[in-house]
């Protein structure tokens, strides 16, 4: 336990933990393996109240601050990085984008089956050809009396292949540059969306990444989430937000990491003692523990912001660059302390070091977030 969690906070901890142990750890190299969907055990998070976070009861949610999600998220990721990822998509930035881009209606509409668990929802901003420059868009929305038409494609769409309600950020005014971006929902089934599940990542391979096309594809006026041109202003929003997550996320990965080089070295014998008494390891170990802390009240920093109501965004990438980097550092770490053992499936160490991985690339690169955070210290 935390000593600055509050007791709620602790109770989540300890609730969370059982079900991870229990329900996510032990599949976690299955759906690492066969790149599956952890489907079931969504739907025992979903059990638990956690698909509906951070989402108000009156829209069937139940409700939490993000420094709950925070701490649920750390533990969900300590077990299962693909699970963990499906559930920030999920929570983070699919439902909360309706959340705060919708109103009531279509808040009523969508968020009480996503925060039951009942349908999956994802995000979808990165194009084949936009990368950190992720507004510059290309997919086109024309509106057509009480229909838009949307053509051109996302990439890398987390939870994509299996997600009900798609978040879209389209381009309806290329002259206005950001003034022209604009957001949509788009539903599984919709005429002319077709969705290319895609294959091959380096880790975090359970959450069902997809190319979404479409291809004079009709949706309703009403599936608009604010203004035309308000999408910008949106993304960036639910970004700056979503970073705590990432950053949450990472605290699991350390941990989960650490967690396994402590319990190794004490196992592991070299010239007749436990690899654990020797002082390198120790202070290995040490760095490491001191790391992941530092990286956890940064993010706990940026979630007590948020949750205040409070300017977050120079904090929430200073989270997300530190806690990401440090969990590449300490994984990689972990790894040596295993050995040759570490470098093989199925350890555990080996699945983190590459789930790891993307955590400084998603949601804003290290690069993206160093400039965030140099334009806030500048006044830009």
């Amino acid at each position: 336990m935390q000593p600055f969690y509050n007791e709620q906070q602790n109770m989540l901890v300890t609730t969370v933990r059982e079900f991870a142990a229990e329900n996510l750890a032990p599949l976690a190299n299955q759906v690492d393996e066969k790149e599956e969907f952890p489907m079931e055990q969504l739907k025992g998070l979903a059990q638990l109240g956690l698909t509906g976070m951070t989402v108000p009861e009156e829209f069937g949610g139940s409700g939490g601050e993000y420094q709950d999600f925070m701490v649920v998220l750390e533990e969900v990721s300590a077990a299962c990085g693909s699970t963990s990822t499906v559930l920030i998509t999920h929570v983070s930035l699919g439902s909360q984008t309706i959340y705060h881009g919708g109103n009531d209606e279509q808040r009523q509409r969508w968020l009480p089956s996503l925060a039951s668990g009942e349908k999956i929802a994802a995000f979808a901003l990165t194009e084949p050809a936009t990368g950190s420059d992720a507004l510059a868009l290309e997919t086109s929305l024309t509106r057509d009396g009480d229909e838009y038409v949307l053509n051109g494609s996302k990439l890398f769409c987390t939870n994509g292949a299996v997600a009900d309600v798609v978040s879209v950020f389209t381009n309806h005014d290329k002259d206005a540059g950001h003034k022209g971006v604009t957001a949509v929902v788009v539903e599984k089934g919709t005429p002319g969306f077709t969705i290319n599940p895609q294959h091959g990542k380096m880790g975090m391979k359970g959450c069902a990444t997809a190319e979404l096309v479409f291809d004079n594809c009709r949706i309703p006026v009403g599936n608009r989430l604010g203004e035309e041109g308000e999408g910008y202003k949106l993304a960036l929003k639910i970004l700056d937000s979503s970073r705590i997550m990432i950053a949450a996320q990472c605290l699991g990965l350390a941990k989960g990491a650490l967690d396994a080089a402590v319990s190794y070295s004490k196992q592991r014998m070299t010239f007749g003692k436990p690899i654990a008494s020797r002082q390198a390891l120790q202070f290995s170990m040490a760095d490491m523990a001191v790391e992941l802390d530092a990286a956890r009240l940064l993010t706990y920093r940026a979630a007590t912001l948020y949750d205040a109501g409070l300017p977050h965004g120079k904090e929430s990438a200073m989270a997300k660059l530190y806690a990401s980097e440090a969990a590449g550092r300490i994984a990689s770490k972990a790894l040596q302390i295993h050995g040759g053992v570490g470098y093989f499936k199925p350890s555990a160490v080996e699945r983190i070091y590459r789930d790891q991985r993307v955590t400084e690339i998603y949601e804003g690169t290290s690069e993206i977030q160093r400039l965030v955070i140099s334009r806030a210290l500048l006044g830009d």
